[in-house]
């Protein structure tokens, strides 16, 4: 597998030493990335292709986890991106509030590594299922050209920003 073809992964920690724990353990799979906190992360993402993954601390200064994730959540850019809470908050009101959030996991430190790297798998490889079935569900299966299903949702995606913008909308058929 060439290493673009690697599932991308983003690590956001603001302890170094559980992001050389989790790279040492998962650079040899996939292409891996790692932010120091939460202001670093949202930069990273604005400017690099979008992670498969993200591994998110929930506990770090300025911006804890839980509001990354929301930011994450709320941008339709990066809303379809899975989040795993590793963080020491184990009581299960934490872990509820963090799947309320829209997490697909939530796995306590000290973490096991077979375990984490069980549940990245898992959840890269759900990832990319989705994406493949999003994808088949929006193209023509003989031409692979856009269906009327895509169409649909652009027409309602362009009429949303020109209405927003005030400007005007064509089409022509």
């Amino acid at each position: 597998m060439k290493e673009h073809d690697l599932p991308r992964l983003l690590i956001v920690d603001d302890t170094l030493t559980n992001i050389e724990i989790l790279l040492g353990m998962l650079e040899d799979s996939y292409d891996t990335s790692f932010a120091t906190s939460g202001r670093q992360a949202l930069d990273l993402l604005a400017k690099t292709a979008r992670p498969d993954l993200i591994l998110l601390d929930v506990m770090m200064p300025e911006m804890d986890g839980y509001e990354v994730c929301r930011r994450l959540k709320d941008d339709p850019r990066n809303s379809t991106i899975p989040i795993i809470f590793v963080t020491a908050k184990d009581e299960a009101e934490e872990e509820a509030h963090g799947l309320g959030l829209g997490a697909v996991d939530y796995i306590a430190k000290p973490f096991h590594l077979p375990i984490v790297r069980a549940r990245v798998r898992t959840h890269v490889n759900l990832k990319r299922k989705t994406d493949l079935l999003d994808s088949l569900a929006s193209l023509d299966g003989l031409t692979h050209i856009p269906n009327r299903r895509r169409f649909d949702e652009l027409l309602k995606q362009e009429w949303a920003r020109a209405a927003r913008d005030g400007t005007s909308l064509a089409v022509a058929m």
